[in-house]
């Protein structure tokens, strides 16, 4: 029996490959060449059946008709991460916070930045999950897992660039 199904959906970032457990909650989002994005393996049973609806939502997002996607999904980081991570789904369209604002918002100390960045650059669930909406402290858009010309795309085109 798979654990794991999987499928790819065209998008104007290139191809995204979208992971769901057994029962359909989305597991992970990755794009061509991320850092640490998840790899087809032979287990695995490819299979759209349980994409269609994050199919549909991303074509609205990347379409310019959906700013908050409502997905069922699931996600297996540390506790702490998955604080991180929690934080992210609160950053509203088409804004960004920093690295230090999501550590204040988690109830981390300022030392714990370099921790936050870490967890968001593990982010499994690119695009869905807006990890794309952090920046450095000053202004500078700073790392992401997909490449900064993706960051760039996607803060462009949610009107942040």
């Amino acid at each position: 029996m798979t654990s794991t199904y999987w499928t790819t959906v065209a998008s104007p970032l290139g191809p995204l490959l979208l992971t769901a457990a057994p029962d359909g909650a989305l597991t992970s989002l990755s794009v061509p060449g991320q850092k640490g994005g998840r790899v087809v393996r032979d287990d695995w049973r490819q299979d759209r059946g349980p994409f269609h609806e994050a199919g549909e939502q991303l074509a609205a997002y990347f379409a310019g008709e959906l700013k908050e996607f409502r997905l069922t999904w699931r996600t297996d980081g540390s506790v702490f991460r998955e604080r991180v991570w929690a934080a992210l789904d609160d950053i509203p369209y088409g804004s960004t916070v920093t690295y230090g604002e999501i550590a204040a918002r988690i109830g981390a100390s300022r030392a714990a930045v370099r921790a936050v960045g870490g967890a968001i650059g593990a982010n499994p669930l690119l695009v869905v999950r807006p990890c794309h909406r952090v920046i450095g402290a000053d202004g500078t858009l700073t790392g992401y897992a997909g490449g900064l010309e993706r960051k760039v795309r996607l803060l462009t085109h949610e009107g942040v660039l």
